[in-house]
């Protein structure tokens, strides 16, 4: 049988009207001899409900109990979704997640997917056209209810196509795929027809919020191809996919920003071993991302360390800096969240030089100084203050020309 899984997110189920396109979407899809697996969402805003009651309750909610709490969102959208397909004469069936069998991690609110029980789907596809499935949610070893963390119905889509062998996952959602950079803030920003594993992995991690990272990773791993679409247009979409020769051809894909960062200097440290230890492995312990880290020159055998951290993260390592301060005899720790990160991303930045110097003249021109840098083989990172964030990345997005189809834009000379 061909397997298409197919996700919706909150915004296309928000409603009956809205739940009608998506029926009229799988309708088309079953017409075409395919047997679909559904994913769908929580209504758009009812999991932000759900967790404004959890507070009112309690100061600190347990996490296994929010688990609970936050799974019934889905629970509400896919019996509601089947019974539009039963009257509309469809073979079709709800699931949640323990009745699946999803197994996940215990960590609750942000568990990981550890297997999938594809014999009990494909029995059910053999009585079933139609597959609705409740997507952010899985279970652990015990039997408990667990969430994968915000955006998680994506990597429940793709970890259903993963293991179902879908010829397909389509990702619907209220825009038209994946583009050059955020078209709330750049006007120009283009539709992207391709992009890579990599670069959407990229693009993920800096912000761009069509897909969460986690569901990139796993179609990467898994080569599932993944076409972001919207709910409400028959346009095409994007098609994130392997990398192919064509695409090492465009030099940049696009311009990606993240305003939820903060800096943090530890100035006057020891420059010696174990010093950098000392300071970020009780940040690791506590499941807190660092990015960008810089080490100053050593002077009189003393060096300052700075490194970023997410805003909302802040708070959490305060302590912890105090505590680090005094063990390994710092003279000062400074830190600023008036900063934001804007990255240059592209596959063809392996095989082409003069990227890096490019983004820094054009920013340079509008007045916009680098307080940070970090790269990898096709990103260029870039932290700056946050007040001139629009500003940096529409200046790059028009460096590139990435209003442009790729065939039309100059190569570019430094």
């Amino acid at each position: 049988m061909n397997i298409v899984v197919q996700k919706f997110g909150g915004t296309s189920v928000a409603g009956l009207e809205r739940m009608k396109r998506v029926l009229e979407i799988v309708k088309r899809t079953l017409a075409e001899g395919n047997k679909v697996v559904i994913v769908l969402s929580a209504m758009s805003g009812e999991t932000n409900r759900l967790l404004g009651l959890a507070q009112e309750w309690s100061k600190t909610p347990d996490p296994a109990e929010l688990d609970v709490l936050a799974t019934t969102g889905e629970q509400v959208s896919i019996a509601l979704f089947s019974m539009l397909c039963k009257d509309a004469g469809i073979r079709a069936r709800s699931l949640l997640g323990h009745q699946i069998q999803i197994k996940t991690t215990c960590d609750f609110t942000n568990a990981r997917i550890l297997d999938i029980d594809t014999l009990t789907l494909r029995a059910l596809l053999d009585k079933y056209d139609v597959l609705v499935v409740a997507g952010f949610q899985g279970c652990d070893e015990e039997g408990r209810l667990t969430t994968l963390g915000r955006g998680g119905s994506d990597t429940s889509g793709v970890a259903l196509a993963a293991a179902l062998g879908a010829s397909t996952c389509e990702i619907y959602t209220d825009v038209e795929g994946v583009f050059t950079t955020d078209p709330n803030i750049c006007d120009q920003a283009r539709k992207l027809d391709r992009v890579s594993y990599e670069e959407m992995l990229e693009m993920a991690s800096m912000g761009a919020k069509v897909l969460q990272i986690r569901s990139v990773e796993f179609a990467k791993k898994y080569n599932v191809p993944v076409h972001v679409r919207s709910t409400f247009t028959d346009n095409p979409g994007t098609i994130v996919s392997q990398e192919d020769p064509s695409m090492e051809y465009v030099l940049v894909s696009g311009i990606a920003y993240d305003k939820d960062q903060a800096r943090v200097t530890i100035y006057d440290v020891l420059d010696q071993p174990g010093v950098a230890a000392s300071i970020f492995g009780p940040i690791a312990e506590k499941g807190i991302l660092v990015d960008m880290i810089i080490q100053n020159t050593s002077r009189d055998g003393h060096t300052d360390m700075t490194f970023t951290v997410s805003r909302k993260d802040l708070e959490k390592i305060l302590p912890l800096l105090d505590a680090i301060e005094k063990d390994i005899g710092a003279k000062d720790i400074q830190y600023d969240t008036g900063v934001c990160k804007v990255s240059v991303i592209g596959v063809g930045m392996r095989n082409h030089s003069g990227v890096a110097a490019r983004a820094f003249k054009a920013l340079s021109r509008e007045g916009i100084n680098l307080l940070m840098l970090s790269t990898s083989e096709i990103k260029i990172t870039m932290l700056i203050e946050d007040k001139y964030a629009e500003l940096a990345v529409r200046t790059l997005h028009e460096e590139f020309e990435l209003d442009k189809h790729p065939g039309e834009r100059k190569v570019g000379e430094v």
